[in-house]
């Protein structure tokens, strides 16, 4: 396993990438919440703006009895955390500012650098019919397209 790079390897943080107007938009997991910036700035302009619309998703989530899947987050933390720690994932984020930067006809379109997790996985389906909204991510392993609730993906990422 050594030889292979599999001991001591460090994957990088979660990021999520989107071009909105000719600009490229970024945004990091991190531990207290989401990092998010423009390519060629310090810090994004919109950060409250996608902060609040995040507390929107998730109240409309909770409305709609959404219940994170905090079975596969390993970390010794209570269950509170581990909701808290899921919805940190930076595909959120850039949802979120899909959501209030981009025409309702228009899909929102991801790039991700990891694979995408189940918890996002299903609150993205969720959001895609909450907010009758098309979402494209491409993720390490494939595309998923949702819609109406649904990814082209059939569950199997």
């Amino acid at each position: 396993m050594k030889d292979k790079g599999m001991i001591g390897f460090k994957r990088g943080p979660g990021c999520s990438v989107m071009e909105v107007d000719g600009e490229v938009h970024e945004f990091f997991m991190g531990k207290g919440s989401f990092f998010a910036k423009v390519v060629g700035r310090e810090s994004h302009p919109r950060y409250k703006d996608i902060k609040a619309m995040l507390e929107e998703i998730a109240r409309r989530l909770r409305l709609s009895g959404y219940v994170a899947n905090t079975n596969p987050v390993l970390f010794d933390i209570d269950e509170e955390e581990k909701g808290a720690a899921l919805w940190r994932h930076s595909e959120k984020a850039a949802i979120a500012f899909g959501l209030i930067s981009l025409d309702e006809d228009l899909p929102i379109r991801i790039v991700k650098n990891h694979r995408i997790c189940g918890d996002s996985h299903d609150v993205t389906k969720i959001i895609s019919k909450l907010y009758n909204r098309e979402i494209i991510i491409r993720d390490r392993n494939r595309f998923h397209h949702f819609k109406d609730g649904e990814c082209s993906c059939k569950d199997y990422w």
